[in-house]
């Protein structure tokens, strides 16, 4: 008899013999299981809303400050997730199909509560943009009461709907721009294809789409279009494929300031276009630049490439102080992270997601997230198989 062969036979002896006689013994008592169902409080600043990707059609919540997973709202995998800004409710912006794959199309907004993380109802919609991992396809206005949901059939358009009577309103169509931004006090702003900048007046009768002189180029040197949007201070900030960072301030009149090299400020060369030049450039799949507020610093994830390599992971993260136009800090990282996203907190948290795990294989798996300390850069959680998507966190 082969060794491995014995060796099964010896161990289904074993356990036949363990079985037979009196060697398991019956517990004393047995404790019966009781179901409980928890509820959350109140999004904290801590909290990290992490996209399960292409594994799972979900968003994960954690808390930053230990690692712990509190919750999961359901997100399909081309859906758009976005947080009442009052902390009472998440919205998600999807698409399903009678026939699973196929048959009728329905476009709608799921509400859930966010408490207990239920269900609410939805609302009917006549379209949505079908593209996953996008910070502003889908967003609220300051107060919470308004959603907008960009959309393209069979030209850009956007839908509005009253979240408070959970009804669509209108749509409007937005030729040649997308990216939606907040305007407080105006409505929405976007970026456009000739390198604009369009502030759209919602608060009369009609829409007034007014756009700023073009001021980068979208065929060029492209913008990121998951920019970063400080509600305070009303400006946006906005990083292109070469490395430079534009801010603006928002309003009925957008004003685009100067732009600055990332490289420079961190005392290299300047990131160009030209073809086979190596050089240290951003990059990031779905998110690669990152705004704590009250600082004002961005983290934008970089790596040692060529132009048009804007999808590749991070090398290194580095920490920019916007206003003095600097780079304070250059973070060696692992796993070639393609998201970043810092928390707003007191003793804010870096988030990185790698596709896969650390060592950066395994694309469109379950993913790694790793939590650090913004101020430090020292490791404080690693998540395994926590997602792979984008990750959002509370303003």
């Amino acid at each position: 008899m082969r060794p491995v062969r014995a060796a099964a036979c010896a161990a289904a002896f074993g356990i036949a013999a363990l079985l037979a006689g009196t060697a398991l013994a019956k517990p004393d008592s047995v404790e019966s299981e009781e179901s409980s169902v928890n509820t959350l409080p109140a999004p904290k600043q801590s909290w990290i809303f992490v996209s399960r990707g292409f594994v799972m059609p979900a968003t994960s919540i954690y808390d930053s400050a230990n690692g712990k997973y509190l919750g999961q709202i359901e997100t399909p995998v081309l859906g758009d997730l976005a947080i009442d800004p009052e902390g009472k409710h998440y919205y998600v912006a999807e698409t399903a199909w009678t026939r699973r794959l196929h048959g009728t199309r329905q476009d709608f907004i799921s509400v859930y509560d966010a408490s207990t993380l239920k269900l609410e109802g939805d609302i009917d919609l006549p379209g949505r943009m079908l593209v996953g991992g996008r910070e502003h396809n889908f967003v609220l206005s300051e107060d919470g009461k308004t959603a907008y949901v960009y959309n393209f059939s069979p030209i850009s358009s956007v839908n509005v709907v009253d979240l408070t009577k959970r009804k669509f309103v209108k749509s409007f169509e937005l030729p040649g721009c997308a990216d939606l931004i907040t305007n407080p006090g105006v409505g929405l702003a976007a970026l456009c294809s000739d390198g604009s900048m369009a502030s759209i007046n919602l608060t009369g009768g009609k829409v007034d789409i007014t756009r700023t002189e073009p001021f980068f180029s979208a065929t060029g040197d492209p913008i990121y279009d998951n920019v970063q949007v400080d509600q305070a201070k009303n400006e946006v900030v906005m990083l292109s494929y070469t490395g430079l960072i534009y801010t603006a301030k928002l309003g009925a009149k957008p004003t685009v300031g100067t732009p600055f090299s990332i490289q420079e400020a961190a005392g290299l060369r300047k990131g160009e276009t030209k073809p086979l030049d190596v050089n240290w450039y951003p990059g990031a799949r779905d998110q690669g630049i990152a705004l704590h507020r009250a600082s004002g610093h961005a983290y934008v994830l970089m790596h040692k490439g060529e132009y048009w390599t804007q999808k590749a992971g991070g090398e290194e993260l580095w920490d920019v102080d916007l206003a003095a136009h600097k780079v304070v800090k250059r973070l060696v990282i692992e796993g070639r992270p393609t998201v970043v996203n810092v928390t707003q907190g007191p003793s804010p948290k870096l988030v990185l997601v790698s596709e896969g795990g650390n060592d950066g294989e395994g694309a469109g798996f379950a993913g790694t997230v790793t939590i650090l300390d913004a101020v430090t850069g020292e490791v404080k959680q690693t998540l395994k198989d926590a997602g792979s998507g984008l990750v959002q966190t509370i303003q």
